[in-house]
Formats: C-alpha cells, structure tokens, sequence
C-alpha cells in the first residue's frame, strides 16, 4: 500500500470524520473505497444485457409464472405439496 498525502476542506473532512465516527472505519478506508467505486471498473451495459439474453426463458415450470410461484412459497403449500408426494 502507498502512503499518500491529500488537501481536503473543511467540509469535506468533516463529513469524512462523521462518516469514520458512523461506521467505526478509518478515513483511509474511506477515501480508498470513494476512489474504488468512483475510478475502479464501471458495470458494462453490453455486458449485462449478454447475461439478460443468455437466462432468459430459463423459468422452467411451464404454465406457472414467477407470481404464481411465489405464492405458492408465501402460502405454506410447497410443504403441503412435498408431504404428498
């Protein structure tokens, strides 16, 4: 790890020193992680829309939708269902 000195105002370390406070983590952690989430790898759109094309129609349980099947989970009847079998 790299020891670097940096200029901040005022404002900016004192919402440093609140945010450290808040979360019980060091100002350098703080300030590698702004800088990870703000210069490190962006999401790929190209990327995301692959995968979204890749799973869909994955959903394997032909003649019941999504909202069916969470119901189903909700209502208690997939226990029902596994002592039946």
């Amino acid at each position: 790890m790299m020891r670097t000195q940096i200029s901040l105002t005022e404002s900016d370390r004192q919402l440093l020193d609140a945010e450290a406070e808040r979360t019980g983590r060091s100002i350098s952690s703080l300030i590698r992680e702004a800088v990870a989430r703000t210069y490190g790898p962006q999401f790929d759109l190209n990327h995301d829309l692959g995968v979204i094309a890749a799973v869909a129609g994955a959903w394997s349980r032909e003649g019941e939708d999504g909202h069916d099947y969470v119901e189903t989970i909700r209502s208690g009847d997939r226990l029902r269902e596994a002592i039946r079998r």
